[in-house]
């Protein structure tokens, strides 16, 4: 599996156009944690409520995810309180392979600032991750990313990426 210290560099580095150390990256994400407006406690009450409300519905979860200012929207997209297919949802709006949906449930959203594996296909591995509060999707072989997607149309490019090079 590649290294999840490689997918922040790639993907910081592709979302800046610059080239950050890992320990950059980082030290921006926790001075980043230290300007938010809302205490831990708050995010947590914030973020049980809003599942209380939207219960397994991604699309409602999504829209009431918009509500809030984008600091604390941030925090919650990647904090314990979410999965990592909820995080997956709100970027891009669709819902991926049952396979995909799976493993991203079963991993909770913080996992995203390291990269989480979506899948291995053939030789090649799908990775989502959370990179300056930017939705990330990486093409690795194991051991280098060969491509990096962003946008809404990220996983979509990603799986083309895929299966154009097989």
């Amino acid at each position: 599996m590649m290294n999840c210290h490689l997918v922040k560099n790639v993907a910081f580095n592709t979302i800046n156009a610059k080239k950050y150390s890992y320990w950059q990256a980082t030290n921006r994400m926790w001075m980043d944690s230290l300007l938010s407006p809302q205490s831990y406690a708050e995010l947590v009450e914030l973020a049980e409520e809003l599942l209380d409300e939207c219960g397994e519905d991604a699309g409602m979860l999504s829209e009431r995810l918009e509500g809030f200012s984008a600091a604390v929207r941030d925090e919650i997209l990647v904090s314990d309180r979410l999965n990592a297919f909820q995080t997956f949802y709100y970027f891009f709006k669709t819902f991926p392979d049952d396979i995909h949906v799976e493993r991203l449930m079963l991993q909770p959203a913080s996992a995203l600032l390291d990269g989480v594996l979506i899948d291995e296909i053939d030789l090649l591995e799908l990775i989502f991750a959370i990179v300056d509060h930017e939705a990330v999707m990486v093409v690795s072989d194991g051991e280098h990313a060969l491509a990096t997607f962003l946008g809404t149309d990220a996983y979509r490019d990603a799986l083309t990426y895929i299966h154009s090079a097989l």
